[in-house]
């Protein structure tokens, strides 16, 4: 798929990786979570059959989604940040770098979104903080608009609440639906060699080392989640949906490494502050340099910029 002038950071991201995976693996019964799931510990990761969990840290509850092809180590520097202020529940999604697939990729994202809610209950987390990248983004939004009373403020990295509309404001899941059924599957009988995913990755983060990470995340990830996820977001239109959201919401935007594409930060800013206009209490902020992965590629900004958002919502609760 070819990327044109008018095609933004999230939506090439997000095309960039899904472009190399190969034929999917069969699918059996549909996801299903119940209370009787094992208890997340510091010793004991809790097991779902969207997700796992890991909870390291002490605190107030911090819940970290990867995004597409991405296990929750992903946010490895990030949990080493937080872990003495925030007891921080890392999530590793089904079918993600080398995480085993889910049993079915019906309704993936639906059925991740409402694992997620059971956990956050079954845990009895009060109101945790939400950061998610990319899709996982995605899905923090998706939780928030769907109970607004379960979840805390929200830090949204590099992700819109409609990805089919990056390129026309105007368009429909009706619209979009068709290239996403296409793009599922060719997604689903292609076949990247790990120098052409690297080739892909590379336009997603700046260090070398990372880029090898991601790389081999991406090889490891099982083509049918990742085709489906990709065709959920696709078919997922949430920007009427997160007027629903109660809480304060800090968005952080790549835009840096497509200029080539005739993206600017001002035109990028415009694409998110208008996926979010109906988003009653939020802020975009736009690196500078960063590509896709923020947290790594400009980690002292992303600090900065959540640890300033965190601390007002701290004020904001006494």
């Amino acid at each position: 798929m070819k990327l044109t002038t008018a095609l933004r950071p999230v939506c090439a991201a997000l095309l960039l990786v899904s472009a190399a995976f190969s034929a999917p693996r069969s699918a059996a019964a549909a996801l299903h979570f119940t209370s009787e799931q094992a208890t997340a510990t510091p010793d004991n990761p809790a097991a779902h059959p969207g997700f796992t969990v890991r909870v390291v840290g002490k605190g107030q509850p911090m819940l970290l989604i990867p995004g597409l092809t991405c296990p929750g180590a992903v946010w490895d520097e990030t949990v080493a940040h937080y872990q003495k202020q925030y007891q921080c529940h890392i999530v590793s999604l089904a079918g993600f770098g080398g995480t085993a697939a889910p049993a079915s990729t019906s309704q993936l994202l639906q059925n991740v979104r409402d694992q997620l809610l059971a956990y956050i209950q079954t845990q009895k987390l009060a109101k945790p903080t939400v950061v998610g990248h990319s899709l996982g983004g995605f899905v923090a939004l998706w939780m928030s608009s769907t109970r607004p009373e379960a979840v805390g403020p929200l830090v949204i990295v590099d992700s819109l609440p409609f990805i089919g509309a990056v390129q026309n404001p105007a368009a429909t899941v009706e619209m979009v639906r068709p290239m996403a059924e296409g793009m599922r599957q060719q997604m689903s009988k292609s076949k990247a060699q790990p120098a052409q995913q690297r080739q892909m990755v590379s336009g997603l983060v700046t260090d070398t080392a990372r880029i090898t990470q991601v790389t081999r995340w991406g090889l490891a990830s099982d083509p049918a989640t990742v085709a489906q996820a990709m065709y959920d977001m696709y078919t997922t239109d949430l920007r009427p949906e997160v007027a629903r959201i109660q809480q304060p919401v800090l968005v952080l935007g790549a835009w840096a490494a497509y200029q080539a594409y005739g993206s600017t930060k001002e035109s990028t800013r415009a694409i998110f502050e208008q996926q979010y206009a109906q988003l009653p209490r939020h802020r975009v902020e736009m690196s500078e340099a960063g590509k896709h992965f923020l947290m790594y590629d400009d980690m002292q900004w992303f600090f900065q910029q959540a640890d300033a958002f965190l601390r007002e919502q701290a004020v904001a609760k006494k």
